[in-house]
């Protein structure tokens, strides 16, 4: 008996499937975790480097590597003291280089879009 979580075959996707789409691209709506998604596109990083790098609080940090994690963007793996992070799926990197090469051509429309634009707190 399959499990509930088992990978449905991608023909079997449908409209109402546009909810986890949605989900999969929130999950990289987040400057900050961008950011650690193009850092770590470089190679497994510690996260105290990624901590570094990004210039926040850890705990900042550690939550965002956390969805991270749960969405199956990145992995992670201990190695003595330290936790060292990495992308676990090709994918994310084509999604991200794609990404790059999409607002090479549009970023000036994705800036001004009024419907997207970042919540002011």
């Amino acid at each position: 008996m399959a499990s509930k979580s088992a990978k449905r075959p991608r023909a079997e996707l449908h409209a109402a499937d546009a909810d986890v789409v949605a989900r999969f691209f929130h999950g990289l709506a987040d400057p900050t975790r961008v950011r650690i998604l193009q850092f770590l596109l470089g190679g497994p990083k510690t996260a105290g480097e990624i901590v570094q790098y990004i210039g926040r609080y850890q705990a900042s940090v550690s939550s965002h590597l956390t969805c991270l994690r749960f969405c199956g963007f990145v992995e992670a793996r201990r190695e003595g003291r330290n936790v060292r992070y990495e992308l676990i799926d090709l994918r994310v990197r084509r999604i991200l280089e794609m990404g790059e090469r999409y607002l090479g051509d549009n970023a000036d429309r994705i800036i001004a879009c009024r419907v997207i634009a970042p919540s002011e707190s």
